[in-house]
């Protein structure tokens, strides 16, 4: 681990007034030390596996590369890095989902200061911390019926052509922030369409915000 005194946190959030509310907040704890900032999902998984911070406090809503979806990475590539999971939204079933994922803990963005800074020293001990306290149990939230579990059939690949997708992005584009070949995108697209049994962009845009990958702001452009 960077540091054997102080806990080592890294935070992942796309705006940054919000990363410089967190180290601003965490400063005041002596035993917590903010050790990187991550803008992306991508950038999250990348600073997690050079920097082995203890926990990543994790934004769902990010540009690129979602909050889930890194965590399920970080998950395989550093699963000693315990996964604090942010979020705007409190319904129980983006907690499953987070859980799912691979996280260990769930605030809300509206979170006491003092969450925070209980829910970091939690997880590092192993301890489950969700904040709010979902009213079926911490582990198995069950669906409401409003909102989609994101389909564990999607593989890390898919989830991100299903964001950069929802982001707007055609074919083309995601092949090159992929560096695949836009053949290879279009097979993926063939494959979102038929796990997830939508077959149009906007229904799988509506599918991302509200599974909470992308928030609800995007332009939906047909590719």
């Amino acid at each position: 681990m960077i540091s054997s005194k102080k806990i080592s946190v890294l935070l992942a959030d796309d705006h940054v007034v919000v990363r410089e509310g967190f180290r601003s907040l965490l400063a005041t704890d002596h035993d917590i030390e903010v050790v990187g900032e991550a803008q992306d999902g991508r950038q999250a998984v990348a600073l997690t596996i050079s920097l082995r911070p203890e926990v990543v406090l994790m934004d769902i809503a990010m540009p690129l590369m979602n909050g889930l979806e890194a965590t399920r990475q970080i998950a395989k590539a550093a699963p000693e890095t315990r996964v604090l999971i942010l979020s705007a939204h409190s319904d129980e079933v983006y907690i499953a989902t987070a859980i799912d994922a691979g996280a260990v803990g769930f605030l809300t963005k509206q979170t006491s200061a003092s969450d925070v800074s209980s829910a970091i020293r939690a997880v590092l001990r192993s301890d489950t911390f969700i904040r709010p306290i979902p009213r079926h149990g911490s582990s198995g939230a069950k669906r409401s019926g409003r909102l989609p579990r994101i389909s564990p059939a999607l593989s890390s690949r898919e989830m991100e052509v299903l964001q950069l997708i929802s982001e707007g992005s055609g074919n083309k584009g995601i092949a090159v922030q992929l560096a695949i070949s836009v053949k290879t995108v279009e097979k993926h697209r063939e494959h979102l369409m038929a796990k997830l049994d939508i077959h149009d962009t906007a229904g799988l845009t509506r599918y991302a915000i509200a599974a909470g990958i992308i928030e609800n702001s995007v332009q939906i452009t047909i590719a």
